[in-house]
């Protein structure tokens, strides 16, 4: 297996563009691309809450179901629309069951053999009014003369796997999967984003790799690189390569050095002046630089970083990073996060996590990792994917098989 996967990232590489195959060194080994996890998906997956239900015999149940409609608001009818709005007797988990059997005789009797009756739920408890509800089922011939009315808890967003269905169909009431995610990206979306980047995700990595090693050889900064390429009907262009220079201009003075020359900002600003170079083309104009400090030492400073910035944006109508793909060595921190989001970049992988300074990373960044002796970074913002901002991507970690070389760097620091 081992030659297998060897032979095939081979034969991925001689099919990139030549500068692609100048710029690659050394070995190449797929790793395994890990999707990241939404804050919700971590925080909010078992958020329960109570539901309002009701009993009727199966005559009366339209009529039931019917009155409810014409009495509630619509966003009530439909508050729960992951669980089954009517239930069999015999499809309620086994507490439920047992708990009504045994609150009456009338009660054993509707949950023994064939039942004729059915359960249906009514809406979020907070939302109704009962002694309403109570007046209103009245009405409906056929219902019990004390009218029945119970509160169970249940979770109250949906699931997002068929196993996490099954399981809260046991415990809670019975659920559906209906193959979405309320917390996240779409499976079928992770899964096919997934295919497409992982047959050559290990060239974009080792690029990254090479210029982190070396801007950090040279004194310019940490060992963290950034590359960014266009991927489109299947073939991907490399657009940016840029490693870490937070030294650069002035050394190592300060505790955090320059933060504008974080290799991401590098990156994304390289995306920029191709776009900038490619409009000036057009209108027959060049406007060079007035400012005495370059903040964001966007510049190539290494031979990789200009061989690229050289080549022409493949796509240069676009807005920014629109829809690209970034590659980094490391998690960036909330800073470089948010500028990823603000650029309408597509896609982000990463190899090591910052579990103090990472802004992408939804898992709490707390004194229970075994290195960081016990400091806390809160809880983990997962920026990628949150419901209030107007941006989102799909993410990952990638682990290295084991060809490339790790890069550890101080977890106090902001990549």
């Amino acid at each position: 297996m081992p030659n297998e996967a060897a032979s095939s990232i081979t034969a991925v590489l001689a099919a990139q563009d030549h500068i692609v195959q100048d710029l690659v060194r050394g070995e190449l080994e797929h790793g395994v691309l890990i999707p990241l996890k939404t804050t919700l998906e971590l925080r909010d997956d078992h958020v329960t809450g109570r539901v309002l239900i009701t009993r009727a015999p199966v005559k009366a149940a339209n009529p039931a179901i019917s009155l409810l409609r014409n009495l509630l608001p619509e966003e009530i009818v439909k508050g729960v629309p992951h669980l089954r709005r009517c239930a069999k007797p015999c499809d309620l988990p086994a507490h439920l069951k047992t708990q009504f059997m045994n609150e009456s005789p009338q009660s054993r009797q509707i949950h023994t053999g064939k039942s004729n009756w059915i359960y249906i739920i009514m809406g979020p408890e907070p939302m109704l009014n009962r002694d309403e509800l109570v007046k209103a089922l009245s009405t409906v011939e056929g219902l019990e003369e004390e009218i029945f009315i119970r509160s169970v808890p249940v979770p109250m967003v949906a699931p997002t796997s068929q196993v996490q269905a099954a399981m809260w169909s046991q415990h809670f009431w019975p659920t559906v999967y209906r193959k979405n995610n309320p917390l996240g990206p779409h499976p079928s979306m992770v899964s096919r984003s997934t295919d497409e980047i992982a047959g050559d995700a290990a060239i974009w990595m080792t690029l990254a790799h090479q210029v982190a090693n070396e801007t950090h050889a040279r004194g310019y900064g940490e060992s963290m690189g950034a590359c960014i390429i266009q991927r489109e009907e299947g073939k991907a262009t490399i657009v940016a390569l840029a490693g870490d220079a937070r030294w650069c201009e002035h050394g190592k003075t300060g505790c955090t050095g320059n933060p504008m020359a974080h290799s991401v900002l590098r990156a994304i600003s390289m995306v920029a002046q191709k776009l900038v170079r490619a409009e000036d083309r057009k209108t027959e104009t060049h406007m060079e630089p007035i400012l005495e400090f370059e903040a964001f030492q966007d510049r190539p400073l290494l031979e990789d970083e200009k061989k690229v910035f050289d080549l022409d944006h493949p796509c240069p109508d676009g807005y920014l990073c629109h829809g690209l793909e970034m590659y980094l060595t490391h998690e960036p921190c909330v800073m470089c996060s948010m500028a990823i989001l603000h650029s309408r970049m597509g896609k982000v992988v990463f190899r090591h996590r910052m579990p103090l300074t990472g802004g992408l990373s939804s898992e709490d960044r707390g004194s229970d990792h075994p290195s960081l002796n016990g400091a806390d970074g809160g809880r983990g913002l997962g920026l990628f994917w949150r419901r209030e901002l107007n941006w989102s991507l799909v993410a990952w970690e990638w682990e290295s098989s084991g060809s490339i070389r790790p890069l550890p760097v101080d977890m106090t620091i902001h990549a």
